[in-house]
């Protein structure tokens, strides 16, 4: 894996959580805040832990320790989990333009919350975190669906079309 190929795989991440907060923006405010029956409840929750963890993969690159649990109280309304989602994004995007593809086979040490000691790779863990992204952004899109506000396809190779179109 290159840095090129990880770029990329970080403009699909963004598009499709953009999709996804673009979509999040028809439902009510009720609807945003609903519980829900999804491994982190609703659509604020499911959209929280795909936040949490890209901040929290992002202290371990950066700083060699997880950042702290961001919580869905922190966000009393989408626009607020939304000026998240982008700073995030510059600080990952700020983070991801100061690798070089020898970095992308470097080692990543930490120690798992089951107290498990972990090796990983950097680009294992760099396409972990859209992997991660992509099974929750599914679930929100479940969610969303449910409120008649579907964020459309997300496939990859829809990102492709648009992204090549360019």
């Amino acid at each position: 894996m290159n840095i090129s190929d990880v770029h990329l795989m970080y403009e699909y991440n963004y598009w499709a959580s953009g999709k996804i907060l673009a979509a999040a923006a028809k439902v009510t405010k009720e609807q945003f805040l609903a519980p829900g029956e999804y491994p982190f409840g609703g659509l604020r929750g499911t959209l929280v832990h795909i936040i949490d963890a890209e901040y929290g993969w992002r202290g371990l690159f950066e700083e060699n320790k997880f950042g702290d649990e961001i919580k869905p109280e922190e966000f009393p309304d989408l626009a607020s989990l939304t000026e998240r989602f982008h700073m995030e994004e510059e600080a990952m995007r700020a983070y991801l333009n100061g690798l070089s593809d020898e970095d992308m086979e470097s080692h990543k040490k930490y120690t798992a919350d089951n107290g498990a000691e972990r090796d990983r790779i950097l680009w294992h863990c760099l396409y972990h975190v859209v992997n991660h992204g992509s099974q929750h952004r599914s679930e929100a899109a479940a969610i969303l669906t449910s409120f008649n506000a579907s964020p459309g396809d997300l496939d990859f190779t829809v990102f492709l079309n648009e992204y090549n179109a360019h």
